[in-house]
């Protein structure tokens, strides 16, 4: 199996990448190096500093296919080997501090810092480490450069031991050769050590019931590391809540109630390093909906939400593989996220700036139309119309009630939006059995991306916008299958 990945992998990478790969055993000595850093500036400015460089164990990432091969992120750490200026290693990350600047109060001038903590192998040599941003037509400038030497005194080599409890929940093989998650406890007191293993368990359940995860489950190792918290659950700044939390996660995050972000990513770090760490979930101890995920950074879920299956497999897939948000009428906080007339880096979603070419053609569905029609006009306009009546319907329920009326009276409101809703559910199900040959396939459906009109997905349904058969479609499933297979790929 190893093998088959091995070589599935490297065809996916350019001949030029392959004829010019650096070995690792010529520039690393298998350790790993964790470069804590601070981002600061608003959406015109992006600064990095540096703040401390920590000597960690064993580096668990591939050894082979050291440069980037999948172009994901916004940002990209890129080490160069400082003698010959060759580059030696690379990686895609998107990080909170990217989505900020696209928020109104960056917009406004309102600048803010951010931690981030990134992880390279352990050089034999002195290196120079950078991190490159792109610009809005997605073309890399380089943002901070440092040369480091791995004998430098200043870097910290103290045990990562940090006394947490270690939970092995999955054994495989070498970290190597494995996709190694991590997940951390956020909320969970002293007492509830025991239903943080039964909650990595049961996340790790639903992670192995979606494919490609199910028949690929063999490629990966799967740890929990548990430091209890003061209190349970995390803050909710709206609802004027707070709890003391080890990392302290909040929802409300760029002022979106549902989203929860941590902002103590040097202490997520620190606490991931205690095992072999490819990517990290952070399970929240808390019935709340809701959830965040950041690429090659971490996500971030409830566990006890009659939804949070769902928001873990759908944020995990932003975290892992790199996949965009495929929904376009949801509020966010984000301003023209993806430039007009510029190509997503995301496998899942595009600009069809070349409709013939699009970028997922070999998988497009015989007899499917690029782009493809499905009766979107008609379904937003009923939709829009039931919104409208569903505001209607809140509004006199609420003037009803602060006026005590009678129970009849609240039925006989419920009773008439009940019927004025029955044309409009008739006609949206006419739209859906018209297109309903297009389930399934795959195409280029408009609407993706927080974009109504412009950006398109592959399928009509996906766990990346929503899915009534609770799967990812081909592109999405192709796209983890390849991460999968970078991680579990063999080494040089």
């Amino acid at each position: 199996m190893r093998k088959l990945l091995a070589v599935l992998f490297v065809l996916f990478l350019p001949a030029t990448a392959r004829a010019q790969a650096p070995v690792f055993a010529d520039y690393f000595t298998g350790d790993a190096m964790r470069i804590d850093l601070y981002q600061i500036g608003d959406a015109k400015q992006d600064v990095v500093t540096l703040d401390q460089i920590y000597k960690e164990g064993a580096w668990p990432g591939p050894r082979s296919a050291l440069i980037d091969p999948f172009g994901y992120g916004r940002y990209a750490v890129k080490v160069y080997d400082a003698a010959t200026k060759k580059l030696i290693y690379s990686r895609g990350f998107d990080c909170m501090f990217g989505e900020y600047k696209t928020t109104k109060p960056a917009l406004d001038g309102v600048k803010r810092v951010f931690q981030r903590s990134v992880r390279v192998p352990w050089p034999k040599q002195p290196i120079v480490f950078a991190i490159d941003l792109r610009d809005r037509q997605n073309v890399f400038h380089q943002l901070f450069s440092r040369t480091i030497d791995p004998n430098d005194y200043h870097i910290i080599k103290e045990t990562v031991n940090a006394g947490d409890w270690v939970y092995e929940a999955l054994k495989n093989g070498d970290p190597r050769n494995k996709v190694d998650l991590a997940f951390i406890a956020e909320g969970y007191t002293a007492e509830d050590r025991d239903k943080f293993k039964a909650d990595v368990d049961r996340a790790m359940g639903w992670l192995f019931s979606y494919e490609p995860y199910k028949h690929l489950k063999s490629g990966f190792n799967v740890y929990g590391v548990f430091r209890p918290s003061p209190e349970r659950a995390m803050d909710e700044p709206r609802q004027g809540v707070f709890r003391k939390t080890v990392l302290h996660a909040s929802f409300n995050a760029f002022d979106t109630d549902r989203y929860m972000l941590v902002e103590e990513g040097h202490r997520l770090r620190e606490i991931a390093a205690e095992v072999p760490c490819d990517t990290i979930v952070v399970l929240v101890n808390s019935r709340r909906y809701g959830g965040g995920g950041i690429y090659n950074d971490y996500c971030i879920t409830t566990v006890d939400s009659e939804r949070s299956r769902a928001v873990f497999i759908h944020e995990f897939g932003h975290n892992f593989a790199g996949l965009a948000d495929e929904y376009y009428t949801s509020d966010v906080a984000y301003n023209d996220f993806y430039p007009k007339g510029v190509e997503p880096l995301e496998p899942n979603i595009t600009a069809l700036l070349d409709p013939k070419h699009v970028k997922w053609a070999d998988l497009v569905s015989p007899g499917v139309s690029i782009p493809t029609e499905y009766g979107k006009d008609r379904t937003e306009a009923l939709q829009a119309e039931r919104q409208k009546n569903r505001r209607a319907r809140t509004k006199e329920l609420a003037d009803a009630k602060a006026n005590n009326a009678s129970e009849a009276e609240i039925k006989r409101i419920e009773a008439k939006y009940a019927e004025l809703d029955k044309p409009i559910a008739a006609r949206l199900d006419e739209v859906r059995k018209q297109y309903a040959d297009l389930v399934g396939k795959v195409g280029a459906f408009e609407g993706a991306g927080y974009a109504s009109n412009g950006l398109y997905r592959p399928a009509w349904y996906c766990i990346m916008i929503s899915n009534p058969k609770d799967e990812f479609c081909p592109v999405c499933q192709r796209a983890i299958e390849r991460m999968i297979q970078h991680y579990a790929g063999t080494d040089q």
